[in-house]
């Protein structure tokens, strides 16, 4: 064997024995991590046309879905939970949304804040992890004043949005901020109108708080549209650029796994369940048709997409993940 090999051979058991003796030396730094069980920051975003659409999320939360839904019966709740490897309680997304006009930044729901849950709450620390402080919201949209979408509003007594005009329907704000209203309500409802009341307060104080009535364009490219039935004045926005559309029709839908096959399907939530379904088939009728983004407060985060016909329902088709513009 030439003097070359043996060099190359002892060269070779020298890096071998000193791999083995680095491997020891760091086997301590390979215990188990500590596991963090949360995802990053929840914000997506997306251009439509010039306009940038960033989906903020909230939180989710686990509800009892089985029980909430009507018009249908838990086993076939159950039956389309599991064909989508779901399961009642369904870990629930609760999405906003900011609208990026150019010259506007138009916020269309706030979450929760502190009115459903430690889950929830989120919504100003994502806003802020996508880029956005709260001083900067021009305008907030909500789409009703069920807690989940107002209570964001406020914290403390005070507004989070401090420079924010908000606006919802009118018939939203007579039914929710009346005190007759409340104090007529079943115990079990109080809390809904208690949360509308407070979150709604510093802005009704200060002169920010303008209510519009119908179908009405609030700022150039974002159209607000009666959406009947989920609550008294529950309103969907129309967000055009470009030829480009998208209609956040807050909850129209709450189980996609269910409703998007089964539109008929409501919940009980909602105060009336008929007009409510004849607007949900009405909308995905034609959001198939005409191919626009639907954006839902509850469909799996970021919630946008398009809806398809499927047989005698439809099919869900999420918007494809993007970090360009």
């Amino acid at each position: 064997m030439s003097n070359f090999s043996l060099k190359f051979q002892n060269a070779i058991k020298v890096i071998i024995a000193g791999t083995a003796l680095s491997t020891m030396a760091l086997a301590p730094a390979h215990a188990a991590a500590p596991m963090a069980k949360i995802s990053a920051p929840g914000f997506f975003r997306m251009m439509l046309g010039e306009v940038e659409v960033t989906a903020i999320s909230d939180g989710t939360t686990d509800l009892p879905v089985d029980s909430l839904l009507t018009n249908t019966n838990k086993q076939t709740v159950n039956k389309e939970l599991a064909a989508s490897y779901l399961k009642s309680p369904l870990e629930t997304s609760f999405n906003g949304y900011v609208i990026n006009t150019g010259s506007k930044l138009v916020l269309i729901d706030t979450g929760a804040g502190n009115l459903f849950g430690p889950t929830l709450g989120n919504f100003v620390a994502n806003l802020k992890a996508s880029g956005y402080t709260p001083d900067q919201i021009d305008e907030i949209y909500i789409t009703h004043m069920h807690p989940d979408h107002v209570g964001g509003l406020s914290k403390d007594g005070k507004a989070a949005f401090p420079n924010a005009v908000v606006r919802a329907d009118q018939r939203e704000a007579d039914y929710w901020l009346s005190v007759a209203n409340l104090e007529k309500a079943d115990k079990n409802a109080k809390g809904f109108f208690q949360g509308a009341q407070a979150s709604l307060a510093p802005y009704v104080a200060s002169g920010q708080f303008k209510p519009f009535s119908g179908n009405v364009e609030l700022v150039p490219g974002i159209t607000a549209h009666v959406g009947k039935g989920h609550t008294p004045g529950h309103a969907e926005y129309i967000v055009e650029s470009k030829g480009q559309k998208l209609v956040l029709i807050g909850d129209l839908i709450h189980v996609g796994a269910v409703q998007f096959a089964h539109p008929s399907v409501t919940i009980a939530f909602d105060s009336d369940s008929k007009s409510a379904e004849a607007e949900r088939k009405a909308e995905f009728a034609a959001a198939a048709k005409d191919g626009y983004i639907l954006g839902a407060a509850h469909i799996q985060f970021p919630g946008l997409g398009h809806v398809v016909k499927d047989g005698a329902g439809y099919r869900w088709i999420p918007v494809n993940y993007t970090q360009m513009h």
